[in-house]
């Protein structure tokens, strides 16, 4: 019969088996983790939170919604179940995801591509956008695949956000004047707008500029004005994000009470009211094969966006997010804006802040929010038919303006002419062929100065600093050298993109020094060797040898001296491995005479 002893190892190990189970699934179900501790403190936190950023979300899920060329209504679609879905699996306490000015701008050129806006094909191509990007990102996250994103550099999504949002806001003028202008690129907006001057409405034109100017003095002065007056600081910031509201409902007053509708000013017009409705996305390949693209560079930009903002977040409360968790989160708001008829969202970096300002807690007020959004649908939407179109465009503008980043493009100048190539690089192209081809060539020409930096690799001749064991760069430091022996600090891994330049480079400060009997290479930065790194280092000690020199390698660390060891190379050194650069120069300054061969019993020792 089992004793107690027996029952209470039982009882330890169910346990031990249960907490793993847990774990396991807690690292696909965040939501298992947060929710263990949830209480009531929590949910009056995320409720507050949730009201607040739904009053910001409803005009600007409309606002975007235009923006990428849908019905206004596909924009409050995009805003409920993808927050459930993200509440799921997200890992950010504080993330708010839905649709984003960058994102809505590459839906509207993506399906602007196969279809004309207004059309079936259009919203259907929206749709299948999400469904592909969410597919792709969840796929992304179970291969732990995360790190892709780094091919974006800063300069690279700097370049593209700044681009992308005088892009935005030019294509949002024509509704603030009322006239029908079009164009793709920067040039044939411009051109379009400039065609249409003679056109310009001026009820919308009443509209659009007081509703524009209102926005940017609520970004900027209503919250000093609020705190004046006695409101503290937190209330005044979050009663300042609740400033297009205060728009919406000033310029719905205006048309009815001016009758402006009927002086041919774009209105919002009816709404369908009721929850999302069920969507599957397009199964015909011909259409996929056009968006597959498109998709994955929305899919990869928003991650990027959307995780820069959760890192930054959840550090200021000492929180960690899961970047490849992230995908999966990301991947299934996607998915679930596909079935419930939405469009491409991901975290956005304006009301994310609001909901962290306004004490969110969990992913749980992100789900509260979607049941606002919902209520919203269901009884709001008949009071937002006499919204002005204007009245969402002045949103948009006076949102992505925040974006423009004129600073960088002179910050880069002087610290990086490379990145400075590459950041304008994807502004200019951007701006002059459109999005996608923009983030292509981003990417692009930051992986082509890559590989000419990494072909390019720094080295210095160094010497030793006197007093000390440190050497430094000779053109730098006042240092101590001898005239036969030469030092040489290599500042990169040796691959087979620098494995040439590294020999010539060698050779060439030899020929410059002919009293030089011994050469030592510095490897203290050298995390790798790969073959062709290894065949320069043969090709170096070859020629070295038939001068009559010695090659000497320093302070090799112990991976890469463990792969060494497994060639032949230390067997044809012509010189030695020291553990340090001091105990190389010290011995090899006494000896100007011809190289000691290295033994077999000194290879093994070294290192």
């Amino acid at each position: 019969m089992p004793t107690a002893a027996d029952n209470q190892q039982d009882a330890s190990s169910n346990g031990v088996s249960g907490r793993a189970r847990a774990g396991g699934l807690t690292q696909f179900f965040p939501i298992m983790d947060w929710g263990r501790s949830y209480n009531r403190s929590v949910l009056t936190n995320d409720l507050i939170a949730a009201l607040i950023v739904t009053i910001m979300l409803i005009p600007q899920s409309l606002a975007y919604a235009l923006l990428a060329g849908l019905p206004p209504v596909v924009g409050l679609y995009a805003s409920i179940l993808p927050l459930v879905a993200y509440a799921i699996f997200g890992t950010s306490r504080t993330l708010a995801v839905g649709p984003v000015a960058v994102v809505s701008l590459m839906t509207a050129s993506a399906a602007g591509a196969v279809a004309a806006q207004g059309t079936a094909l259009y919203l259907e191509a929206a749709i299948t956008l999400a469904a592909l990007s969410g597919i792709m990102l969840i796929a992304l996250g179970l291969l732990r695949l995360g790190f892709l994103a780094n091919l974006l550099s800063h300069p690279v999504i700097s370049g593209f956000i700044t681009a992308s949002g005088i892009l935005i806001a030019t294509s949002q003028v024509k509704h603030i004047l009322g006239v029908k202008a079009g164009g793709e690129t920067w040039p044939q907006m411009l051109e379009g707008l400039a065609g249409s001057i003679g056109q310009i409405n001026p009820s919308t034109l009443a509209i659009g500029i007081p509703a524009t100017l209102f926005l940017f003095w609520v970004r900027k002065g209503l919250k000093p004005t609020l705190v004046r007056f006695g409101l503290s600081a937190r209330a005044a910031d979050i009663s300042a994000k609740a400033g297009p509201v205060v728009a919406v409902v000033l310029t719905i007053l205006a048309v009815v009470a001016f009758d402006l509708g009927a002086r041919d000013v774009a209105l919002v017009g009816a709404i369908p009211r009721g929850l999302p409705p069920f969507a599957l996305p397009s199964t015909d390949l011909t259409l996929i094969e056009k968006l597959w693209v498109p998709a994955l560079l929305i899919s990869i930009i928003g991650f990027v966006e959307s995780v820069s903002v959760a890192q930054t977040l959840a550090a200021k409360r000492r929180q960690r997010i899961v970047p490849n968790q992230e995908l999966i989160g990301l991947g299934a708001s996607n998915v679930a804006s596909a079935l419930s008829g939405g469009y491409p969202v991901t975290g956005g970096f304006a009301r994310s802040v609001v909901n962290f300002d306004a004490g969110a807690e969990t992913p749980a007020a992100g789900a509260y929010t979607a049941i606002g959004i919902m209520l919203a649908g269901l009884f709001l939407t008949p009071l937002l038919f006499n919204l002005p179109i204007a009245t969402l465009a002045a949103t948009i503008i006076v949102a992505v303006l925040s974006l423009v980043d004129l600073k960088t493009p002179g910050q880069l100048w002087r610290y990086s002419k490379a990145d400075f190539a590459a950041h304008v690089a994807t502004i200019g192209i951007t701006l002059l062929a459109g999005v996608e081809l923009g983030v292509i060539a981003g990417v692009l020409v930051g992986l082509l100065l890559y590989l000419w930096r990494a072909s390019r690799p720094h080295a210095a001749i160094v010497g030793r600093v006197p007093e000390t064991e440190h050497f430094r760069n000779v053109e730098r430091h006042r240092v101590f050298t001898v005239p036969h022996v030469l030092s040489i600090r290599i500042d990169e891994s040796l691959t087979y993109l620098n494995a040439r330049w590294l020999e010539e480079y060698v050779l060439e400060r030899v020929a410059e020094q002919p009293e030089v009997r011994h050469v030592v290479l510095m490897c203290s930065a050298v995390n790798e060797i790969d073959a062709s790194g290894l065949e320069s280092l043969e090709a170096i000690n070859r020629r070295l040898i038939d001068a009559g020199l010695g090659l000497h390698l320093s302070e090799v660390k112990g991976p890469v001296m463990d792969r060494i060891k497994r060639t032949h190379f230390l067997d044809e050194l012509n010189g030695r491995v020291f553990l340090s650069q001091n105990e190389a120069f010290a011995q090899l300054a006494a000896n100007g005479g011809p190289p000691e061969p290295l033994t077999p019993d000194l290879a093994r020792g070294m290192i």
